[in-house]
């Protein structure tokens, strides 16, 4: 059987953002470590969330772009959100809209609740409709505000 594995290329911070995207989530942890011990050429491999997810050192040249992200669906509440949306976007990473960020690596995620895709596929148009433009406003999602927009 074939596996998809994401596979990050880095200027030389592929270490540290292993260290950071594993200690976010559950069931992740750094698998192996390996290159020249200058650290000029790393390797890593690393499960995230049970994702195998490989980061690599090659220089730059390469930058990451919004293209590609990692899709996280949030079922632990505003709090989950709140937690990983912060830890994401500190040190220099940047929020952008509808619950989308840019790391401090450069690398994009969507940090959205799972009660998105249900609310926008409503079988009601005008709930779909509203919560579509509530979320257009938001930067980090809000629940609560998905909520309203949905009872209208």
């Amino acid at each position: 059987m074939q596996k998809i594995t994401p596979y990050l290329w880095f200027d030389n911070q592929a270490k540290q953002a292993a260290e950071l995207y594993t200690s976010l989530f559950q069931d992740s942890k750094v698998v192996s470590v390996s290159g020249d011990p200058n650290g000029a050429f790393t390797m890593v491999e690393a499960e995230v969330a049970g994702q195998r997810v490989l980061l690599l050192n090659g220089g730059p040249g390469h930058p990451h772009s919004d293209s590609f992200s990692f899709y996280v669906e949030c079922d632990g509440g505003q709090e989950e959100i709140d937690r990983l949306y912060g830890a994401l976007t500190a040190d220099g990473g940047e929020p952008g809209p509808c619950g989308w960020l840019t790391d401090r690596y450069g690398v994009s995620w969507q940090i959205i609740p799972n009660i998105l895709t249900p609310l926008l596929t409503s079988s009601d148009p005008e709930v779909a409709q509203r919560v579509g433009q509530a979320m257009m406003t938001m930067s980090k999602i809000d629940i609560a505000g998905l909520e309203a927009a949905a009872r209208g």
